[in-house]
């Protein structure tokens, strides 16, 4: 199994990437024997369908990298050190998660030692960041620009990280820091014609992805859009709702319409 896949446009390109770290649902057999098996049947924490949601994009020039491991082999969000995205007492799961965002055990017995930890890391998520790096170089030295678009979903409503349910549209930048005003503005008033309950960065400001590779004094913007999955599955979260995905998707045109022409 490759680490991920990449989708290249299938129309003029345009300097804006998509990234999916959290979509893929495949286990490696060694990582796979020492996890429970009601998770490896069900990882739950997975953002569904999000590479689906978003293949509109290579049609309109976006080209795509979509990881195809879990997120509980190793979560290619976290701070490579594990250092804590956030610090106001909510469930953060590790690089290396050992439970599910709901804090249930995901491992048989024993959780990863630091050596296979740091395994996983040279493994599985050291080349997805690497080929991250790769593709926004690539896209600023053809446009003088790029931003990196990082797709994310969300149960509508995690107890473990807060009671309350989520919005239903959170767009992160790390409070400004991972993209210019112009991009932020752009985006944000684009899913605003939404009719969605939309944030701005709370409860989310963008993962370790969003953090690491947003410069844009580089003119490197990154942007992290996290969503509850009641925007395009069924109210089980569950499976695929083409009417709420294909209302979802039009609002997702019209985003990358606006950041298109911002970054043109």
């Amino acid at each position: 199994m490759d680490l991920f896949k990449i989708i290249e446009p299938s129309s003029e390109r345009v300097p804006i990437i998509i990234s999916s770290p959290h979509s893929g649902t495949f286990f490696p057999k060694e990582v796979a024997s020492q996890l429970r098996p009601e998770h490896v049947a069900n990882p739950d924490d997975t953002d569904w369908f999000i590479h689906q949601l978003y293949d509109f994009a290579p049609s309109i020039g976006i080209k795509m990298i979509c990881a195809n491991y879990s997120r509980w082999v190793i979560d290619l969000n976290r701070d490579p050190e594990s250092a804590p995205l956030y610090n106001d007492g909510r469930v953060i799961t590790g690089l290396v998660p050992s439970t599910n965002f709901n804090g249930d055990p995901l491992y048989i017995s024993e959780v990863p030692d630091q050596n296979e930890i740091n395994r996983r890391l040279e493994a599985y998520y050291l080349p997805y960041h690497r080929k991250v790096e790769e593709l926004i170089l690539e896209t600023k030295a053809q446009f003088g620009k790029a931003l990196l678009f990082d797709a994310h979903s969300i149960r509508k409503v995690v107890p473990g990280i807060r009671k309350e349910a989520f919005p239903d549209l959170i767009l992160g930048d790390n409070d400004g820091k991972s993209a210019s005003e112009e991009v932020i503005n752009a985006a944000y008033t684009a899913l605003g014609t939404s009719g969605k309950d939309l944030q701005h960065n709370h409860p989310f400001k963008g993962g370790y992805i969003t953090r690491s590779f947003g410069k844009p004094s580089k003119n490197m913007h990154a942007l992290q859009l996290e969503m509850a999955k009641t925007n395009y599955m069924d109210d089980s979260e569950t499976v695929y709702d083409n009417d709420r995905a294909g209302q979802t998707r039009e609002t997702l045109k019209h985003v990358f319409e606006q950041l298109i022409e911002v970054l043109s």
